[in-house]
């Protein structure tokens, strides 16, 4: 299966086998995007927090206003009269 060649060195375009090429090629490019769009598809399904340039959370997403409630909730908390007796008594 030997592909023919014109005259300056390129591949014939006419022949079968040149075209059985570009079949194969285009087969295995469609494979290779199936494969990718399945790869992405699993990691989204783990909810990855979205991240500004600068490494911090982006609180516009909803997972980040997730976080941002966490936070604060947390902070709340931090700062309660009983959190503040129990340091006290550490």
């Amino acid at each position: 299966m030997a592909i023919q060649k014109t005259a300056s060195g390129k591949v014939d375009k006419r022949t079968k086998e040149y075209k059985e090429m570009v079949e194969r090629v285009k087969k295995a490019r469609k494979a290779k995007e199936k494969k990718e769009k399945a790869t992405i598809k699993k990691s989204t399904t783990k909810s990855k927090v979205k991240r500004t340039a600068d490494g911090s959370v982006d609180l516009r997403t909803k997972e980040g206003k997730e976080v941002a409630a966490r936070m604060a909730k947390a902070r709340k908390a931090k700062g309660s009269l009983k959190n503040k007796i129990k340091r006290l008594f550490k």
